[in-house]
């Protein structure tokens, strides 16, 4: 992974920064990774946004392709992680995350990483319909900053079933009123998704600025 691979939103030099990488369907540039990247930027923090390497094999061959195994979605975000490093300047504070399976991703190389703490939109605790097959036990040792933005209907994880995990004290959890994987609630929530997206870029706002 190069620099030249990468899609930096705000300035290098923004006191914080933060990496996001995309869910399992979607790339880096779907609607919903572009407007979290827009929106944190315009308030100060720099946003880095990078592909996978089976999206990229995707958009070659113009057909959808299943990720690649996790050990090679680690390296993947690792070989990212230290080509920001350089990048940023030292005083930069460097968050992690991302959607759904890239912030799982993120969450698992957190603890070997330099970066203070990530940020989970979507966190997949489960594959839908599939409950028992749980993605949390690595969640237990993570003792960085964490923050875990989830739709209260989500399919991967809903809020009621989020609520047996017994995760980790220091974790953040903020529910997006009635919102799918996506934060996307039904209409007769009265809640829109635009409201829910910028709920979430608050909680993260926040979040970052207690560095």
């Amino acid at each position: 992974m190069t620099d030249s691979d990468l899609i930096y939103d705000g300035l290098a030099n923004a006191p914080v920064a933060i990496i996001l990488a995309h869910g399992a369907g979607k790339g880096m540039d779907s609607p919903f990774m572009q407007y979290f990247a827009e929106s944190l930027a315009a308030n100060d923090i720099c946003v880095i946004r990078f592909e996978f390497a089976y999206m990229d094999r995707a958009r070659q061959r113009g057909k959808r392709l299943p990720p690649d195994r996790m050990p090679v979605l680690l390296e993947a975000y690792h070989d990212v992680i230290q080509t920001v490093r350089k990048r940023l300047a030292d005083h930069v504070a460097l968050f992690i995350g991302g959607k759904s399976m890239g912030g799982r991703v993120a969450s698992m190389v957190l603890e070997e990483s330099y970066a203070s703490g990530v940020v989970c939109l979507g966190y997949p605790f489960h594959p839908p319909g599939k409950p028992e097959k749980l993605r949390v036990e690595h969640l237990h040792g993570i003792k960085k900053k964490t923050l875990i933005v989830q739709g209260e209907r989500d399919t991967f994880g809903k809020r009621e079933e989020v609520a047996q995990y017994n995760l980790p004290s220091h974790f953040q959890m903020a529910w997006m009123t009635d919102g799918d994987h996506g934060f996307k609630p039904r209409k007769a929530s009265g809640r829109t998704e635009q409201e829910n997206w910028d709920g979430a870029v608050s909680t993260i706002l926040q979040f970052l600025s207690t560095v």
